[in-house]
Parts: C-alpha cells; sequence; structure tokens
C-alpha cells in the first residue's frame, strides 16, 4: 500500500508567457502577407517568463527586422504589446494586437 507520504509530485515547470491562438493567427495572417510580398522569409517564436516573442526575419542567418512582444505585466500601465526594430526602438505600443502590428502593414504599401 502507497501512502500519501511516500508520493512525490512532479515539480511544476515554471510560468511561461505565450501567444494564444487567436493572437498567433493575427500575427501569422501579416506574415503570410509579407512572406507573399517577398519582404519576410522565417520567423521565430520565444517563450520566456515575462515576454513571448516572435522575431520576424527577412534572411534565416540574421538578427531579427521586427520583434512582436507580448508583456502581460505590463497590461494595467505601458500596455501588454510592442513592435521593436531591428534596433530595439519600440515602434508602437497598445493593448490591441491588431491596432499595433498596422505599423508593419504599411511595408507592403508601395507607390505605384
Amino acid at each position: 500500500m502507497v501512502h500519501s507520504a511516500d508520493i512525490t509530485p512532479f515539480p511544476q515547470p515554471p510560468e511561461r508567457v505565450s501567444f494564444h491562438r487567436t493572437e498567433l493567427s493575427v500575427i501569422l495572417g501579416l506574415y503570410g502577407r509579407m512572406v507573399a510580398a517577398g519582404i519576410w522569409r522565417d520567423y521565430g517564436i520565444s517563450m520566456l517568463r515575462d515576454v513571448a516573442v516572435f522575431s520576424v526575419f527577412r534572411h534565416t542567418a540574421e538578427h531579427p527586422v521586427y520583434r512582436i512582444e507580448k508583456r502581460p505585466r505590463l497590461a494595467a500601465r505601458q500596455q501588454q504589446y510592442a513592435v521593436l526594430g531591428m534596433d530595439g526602438r519600440i515602434l508602437r505600443r497598445g493593448s490591441d494586437l491588431a491596432t499595433v502590428l498596422r505599423v508593419l502593414e504599411k511595408k507592403l504599401i508601395r507607390p505605384v
């Protein structure tokens, strides 16, 4: 017979911030349009303790051109979504992901 004192629970994995399915749908929709336009080529997703990052690359072997970040702890103060440029500057920050991503939509509009 096994007693409860003999059972060791599994250690809990550390909490991580991640993108929800609906958030990924919005991001991947933009990503697909940019790939079709020949502007972006690759992406990477990082899920860390305080932030989830969707990094966008022009070429696989270089630094990300843009980073789309989700920081839930900043939701009340500075808004939880941000788009950062290659140099780390915040291009746009907000509480609505689709609105924040509009800063990148401008790259699809080319003068004729």
